[in-house]
């Protein structure tokens, strides 16, 4: 296994933190990006900072907000200043909403769209011109089962937006093939634990709407989609294994790596679509002539 420098957005807390620390412990040099480094994520910093001196690995934080290109500018530039080179860049950040879908304004859709979808384009364009000047590199999007799998509702705005960032993801793959850039895309299954993700879920911003489903036919629903899922997470279901499965990936030789890797131990059924979706899609590669951007190239046989 070659020592590689990676990024991975969002890495304050939940799979982002998990993931850093085990490709820290696997002997890569990993950079844990979150915003507001001086603010309220110091003490995710300092958390940081003492797992790697206690570990003796190679764990560091960059302040990346993605939201912002002037700071996914500066963030990215800090790492190339200081390793010469990116090899890994992990789309971890996102950000979870839970409530009827009405209740949402279309700004708050904006918003969690900005969060979950526009941050990769940000980072990739900063860091993407690296990596083909490279002729060698890896993007590791961290998808969600529910792009295809079972939807429950009251999740409508982070399941669209999910469904937004695979389908870029799938796009982006066969357009960086030639370049000599691989694409994993990681999709866990709904965890109800061991992360923040539905702890610190956004709420509906017209709380009218909000009372008139609460009151109405569906006042029932919430209690029951949150009991729901947490019903079909088997006990020992551990948010860990989607960090060791990154881990996994990374460690994989290039031009090996599976184009998708499902960490779903509810079984919501995201693994059988994606597995039709995947194949059509490769199919449709080979119909139009295009079977080569399926697989990286080598720096050694790029045009």
């Amino acid at each position: 296994m070659s020592r590689q420098v990676i990024v991975i957005t969002g890495a304050s807390s939940g799979f982002g933190a998990l993931t850093a620390r085990a490709l820290a412990r696997a002997g890569h040099t990993v950079y844990a990006s979150m915003r507001e480094t001086q603010g309220r994520n110091r003490p995710q910093v300092e958390a940081v900072e003492a797992f790697s001196k206690q570990n003796g690995v190679d764990l560091k934080v960059v302040e990346l907000d993605v939201a912002s290109d002037v700071s996914v500018e500066a963030g990215i530039a800090k790492v190339i200043a200081a390793e010469g080179h990116i090899d890994t860049i992990i789309h971890n950040a996102g950000h979870m909403s839970f409530g009827p879908a009405e209740a949402f304004t279309p700004e708050q859709y904006a918003e969690l769209f900005d969060i979950n979808v526009l941050s990769t384009q940000r980072v990739n364009r900063a860091v993407l011109p690296h990596l083909r000047k490279q002729g060698k590199g890896l993007v590791v999007w961290v998808s969600s089962s529910s792009t295809r799998g079972g939807t429950p509702p009251y999740l409508a705005p982070y399941f669209a937006a999910k469904a937004a960032m695979d389908s870029l993801a799938v796009s982006y793959a066969g357009e960086l093939t030639r370049w000599g850039i691989e694409t994993a895309i990681i999709v866990p299954g709904a965890f109800t634990r061991g992360t923040n993700h539905f702890a610190h879920a956004g709420s509906p911003a017209d709380t009218a709407r909000v009372a008139e489903y609460s009151q109405g036919p569906y006042r029932d629903v919430p209690e029951q989609a949150l009991k729901g899922l947490a019903s079909l997470e088997p006990a020992d279901a551990d948010a860990a294994t989607v960090a060791t499965a990154i881990v996994d990936v990374v460690n994989m030789p290039f031009g090996k790596r599976p184009f998708r890797t499902h960490i779903d131990p509810s079984e919501d059924g995201a693994e059988i679509v994606n597995g039709v979706a995947d194949r059509v899609r490769a199919e449709l590669f080979r119909r139009i002539g295009l079977e080569d951007l399926l697989k990286p190239l080598s720096g050694n046989n790029r045009l």
